[in-house]
């Protein structure tokens, strides 16, 4: 009898258990479908993500974290001086960090000559950018000095970046100089105060950090070196920005050349 309830007891603690495998074995195929529906959301969202569609957040972060180049504003912003400037855009030169990026662009442009002027090294820079130095097209020149061009060598000169990392007295210097090599103006990319900093990798290149200054800081400076607003450039280049739906992410400034 004991034999019997012994055994019994084993059927009856051996039911739960069976149980339990059988849901599993009906969950097991449940389970794997999910997996396989989080792979295929994953692999899409992947995919999106190369193609650009995320690209505006990754844009809005930067921004956010002061990783935003005014240069790369500058390559945005071509279709817009080409309506601001028009034949002045033919003759261009680009000063600032990453210059080979805009010439290289300004050049893809029908009748258009682009030279640059890169303020820092290029060890880092690609193939192409060093052929552009290769060729004389692009300089790497320290501009707190001299430029290496004549007097109204360019028709317009255009300036990112650099300027923010320059001392006032470096810039008494350096903006004079630009006007100089230009003869129909020159504009200035600028960040916006406490939207742009350099990162700390880069602080051995620039020398010192990033001073973002006001709208107004740079009028009253202009004033001082006698360079005059272009007022001509900014209404058209304010009206063609309105007609694209451009809306700058830096200052920019439209000056006239010295005469």
């Amino acid at each position: 009898m004991s034999r019997r309830q012994v055994g019994s007891s084993r059927r009856a603690g051996s039911f739960p258990f069976a149980g339990a495998l059988h849901s599993k074995s009906r969950s097991s195929p449940l389970l794997s479908i999910g997996l396989v529906l989080v792979g295929v959301i994953l692999l899409i969202c992947y995919a999106y993500r190369g193609s650009g569609i995320f690209r505006g957040d990754k844009e809005a972060v930067s921004r956010v974290e002061g990783d935003f180049s005014c240069t790369f504003e500058v390559q945005r912003a071509i279709p817009v001086l080409k309506k601001a400037y028009g034949d002045s855009m033919r003759k261009v030169l680009h000063v600032g960090p990453d210059t080979c990026s805009v010439v290289s662009k300004l050049l893809k442009e029908d009748e258009a000559e682009a030279w640059g002027v890169e303020p820092y090294d290029i060890e880092d820079a690609d193939g192409s950018c060093k052929n552009l130095v290769h060729k004389g097209i692009v300089r790497v020149d320290d501009i707190k000095f001299p430029l290496p061009y004549r007097a109204k060598s360019f028709s317009l000169v255009i300036v990112s970046d650099a300027l923010d990392y320059l001392s006032p007295k470096y810039l008494n210097r350096t903006l004079p100089e630009l006007a100089r090599v230009s003869t129909d103006g020159l504009v200035v990319f600028a960040g916006y105060p406490g939207k742009q900093r350099a990162k700390i990798a880069e602080l051995s290149k620039f020398g010192r950090p990033a001073k973002m200054r006001s709208s107004s800081w740079w009028i009253r400076f202009f004033v001082q070196m006698s360079l005059e607003e272009n007022e001509t450039a900014i209404k058209k280049f304010e009206q063609a920005a309105s007609k694209r739906s451009y809306m700058p992410s830096c200052q920019v400034f439209h000056l006239k050349s010295y005469h």
